[in-house]
């Protein structure tokens, strides 16, 4: 980051400006700070997670394509879990979409898809079985996210 600072206008013997005399505008190289770039962790994390929501999708479109042996077959389902499921086929693959572009809208839209996910989970299960370990991780990966998005915010000043 570049600051203007006024310095005099007389130079030195090495060609710097002497302070003793009067201001001139003048743009000076501030010196670089040595801390943790919380921004660059945030991409990081961003695109881990971005990784894990496209095979959340995919698993959620082998459900669709009745891909996983034993499983019911999609057409047999009650359709509020059908359309649940369509539900998270899409939104899944437009949030790692978002998250591994690291826009804002990215993190909107996977927030978007990890909350209903949980509400969907803990308030109606049978729409969307979810175990605790899972409930549990997913949450705490939203709330990861928030973290690092704060100390991300916090060091551009």
């Amino acid at each position: 980051m570049r600051a203007l600072a006024k310095v005099g206008t007389t130079k030195d013997g090495r060609g710097r400006p002497s302070a003793g005399s009067g201001p001139v505008d003048r743009i000076e190289e501030a010196a670089p700070r040595q801390q943790t770039r919380w921004d660059v962790v945030l991409v990081w994390f961003m695109r881990i997670t971005a990784l894990a929501w496209v095979a959340k999708g995919l698993a959620t479109w082998g459900q669709i394509l009745d891909l996983w042996p034993g499983a019911t077959p999609f057409a047999d389902l009650p359709a509020g879990r059908q359309a649940g499921i369509v539900y998270f086929a899409v939104i899944d693959f437009v949030a790692a979409v978002g998250l591994w572009l690291t826009s804002a809208w990215g993190g909107v839209i996977w927030l978007l898809a990890a909350t209903s996910s949980l509400t969907l989970a803990a308030l109606t299960p049978q729409l969307l079985p979810m175990s605790a370990p899972l409930i549990a991780v997913q949450a705490s990966i939203v709330a990861i996210y928030f973290v690092l998005s704060w100390l991300a915010a916090r060091d551009v000043g």
